[in-house]
């Protein structure tokens, strides 16, 4: 029990953060989990179950289980729409915590409600006036946050990424041609109505299209990198769909296909037989009489022109780094890479910074799968077990 004299910041309560915790409260470390939004869980939490007859090993159902071990650990105290002001180093770190500020979620009317069942508080009241009907064990957002100091022995630093914005590719009409949608958006949708049915009307959809790399490999944008989980994750969403209806008419546009994973190319080869594979990233997109969408592209093998109609298109936006990532390389005094991610210290430790005692982990450092952010969480729990001399 001597352990609990130590105590560590977990800064962010997505799927890299809730596992640090996790893996540190097995050793009776004092954890404090900082997440600057009214709910854990961050992306992992939204994304859908994509089984078919099959697990296919998405993840969705490990940041569930992982939220439900944190919320009910009495060991990682959990403090909701709080982020770091200040830091100073001691013997360890004193930092110095503020509340966010309210999120301005134009569709919220007043009230968020978080993305899981195990989320605790479920509903988050954000303007009570906007508010007809407030359901029961909702907060409102002035009831969480945390302002004070607290003294750390170590912190691990899993603040998550940012998806791409799909507006800034404004020839794809994202925002403005409603069958247009993010791979998140999807993953949405299903978590919502338990199969994927098309924003105009709520119908499924007969004609789909997945356009890969929206954002990442992406010259113009200064985006050169790979966001790795793009690809597996529109092709399990695609099998999902297909196995649903098999008579779904789905084409993927793509530059190359990172498929990752113990089946990477047994499971590859089921969907060359189920879609329709175009190695070319259309440009435009217009959008059709009963919000269809029109698009042309060039024919990969002979460099004819061609044009297609689909009833919906989904757009795989890819991993960005996070928009207070320049704000807390500056406060925790720890580097970015080029590309605006984390960068480790040492190769062989991906974890590692510059400065002792501080961590990092998950997407922070870079793209990641949730499995291979949890992996490195794992390790960056692992390394600062080591920094305080804790064995099991």
């Amino acid at each position: 029990m001597g352990n609990m004299n130590k105590r560590v910041l977990v800064v962010g309560g997505g799927i890299a953060g809730l596992t640090a915790a996790w893996e540190l409260s097995k050793f009776n470390i004092n954890v404090i989990l900082v997440e600057k939004t009214c709910f854990l869980g961050g992306h992992a939490i939204q994304f859908c179950c994509k089984a078919t007859d099959e697990c296919l090993t998405c993840g969705a159902c490990s940041a569930e289980e992982m939220l439900q071990n944190v919320v009910n650990e009495p060991g990682i105290q959990v403090h909701l729409a709080t982020e770091i002001k200040q830091i100073t180093k001691n013997d360890g770190y004193s930092v110095s915590l503020k509340q966010s500020a309210l999120p301005d979620d134009q569709n919220a009317k007043g009230i968020i409600k978080a993305f899981s069942k195990n989320n605790s508080p479920l509903y988050v009241i954000t303007d009570k006036n906007a508010c007809s009907n407030i359901p029961e064990g909702a907060v409102e957002f002035n009831e969480l946050g945390f302002e004070g100091n607290i003294d750390v022995d170590a912190i691990i630093l899993a603040s998550g990424f940012k998806t791409f914005d799909a507006g800034e590719k404004g020839t794809y009409g994202y925002g403005k041609f409603k069958n247009i949608v993010t791979g998140l958006d999807l993953e949405r949708i299903k978590r919502e109505n338990g199969f994927i049915v098309r924003p105009s009307d709520n119908k499924e959809p007969q004609k789909i299209a997945f356009i890969q790399c929206v954002g990442s490999r992406d010259e113009n944008l200064g985006n050169l990198w790979c966001s790795q989980v793009c690809c597996p994750y529109a092709l399990r969403m695609a099998r999902g769909i297909k196995f649903r209806n098999p008579d779904a008419d789905i084409t993927i546009f793509y530059m190359d296909i990172q498929n990752a994973g113990k089946n990477a190319f047994h499971f590859y080869d089921k969907c060359k037989e189920e879609f329709n594979f175009i190695r070319n990233i259309p440009v435009d997109l217009y959008p059709m009489e009963g919000d269809k969408l029109r698009t042309r592209y060039l024919n990969d093998e002979d460099g004819s022109a061609v044009e297609d109609v689909f009833d919906m298109v989904a757009l795989s936006v890819g991993i960005t780094p996070g928009s207070d990532n320049k704000i807390l390389s500056e406060t925790l005094g720890i580097d970015l890479d080029i590309d605006g991610f984390f960068a480790c210290t040492d190769k062989l430790n991906r974890t590692s910074t510059l400065k002792d005692g501080i961590f990092i982990a998950g997407t922070v450092q870079g793209p990641k799968s949730i499995p291979a952010s949890m992996a490195h969480a794992s390790q960056a729990a692992g390394e600062v077990l080591k920094h305080l001399g804790v064995s099991g």
